[in-house]
């Protein structure tokens, strides 16, 4: 058979073009999706820091207080452990100065 020489034929222009396009569609693809991961991961990102602010706004909530029988009891026992020489002064300040802020 002889060699053709100059331009390719008809089914080269044509298989040349599908090997063109198809290369085209594949990178336009792999294009679309990657925008689309960017897009999701930006609006994951923007949910998870709207969710934080959203957090720290919330007000915090106190712990409940104590009540006033188990402050009492709580004073008696440490005035008992200062009588005893367990707590100093100070100690029996600073302790007695927590129990009356609860």
């Amino acid at each position: 058979m002889p060699m053709r020489r100059g331009r390719p034929g008809l089914f080269g222009t044509v298989a040349r073009t599908a090997v063109i396009a198809g290369t085209a569609t594949a990178v336009s693809g792999r294009v679309s999706q990657h925008s689309a991961n960017k897009a999701a991961q930006q609006e994951q990102a923007a949910a998870d820091q709207q969710q934080q602010q959203e957090a720290a706004r919330q007000p915090a909530v106190p712990p409940p207080a104590a009540a006033p029988d188990d402050r009492i009891a709580k004073l008696k026992e440490l005035g008992e452990m200062k009588s005893q020489g367990l707590l100093t002064d100070e100690e029996f300040a600073a302790e007695k100065a927590r129990v009356l802020a609860t």
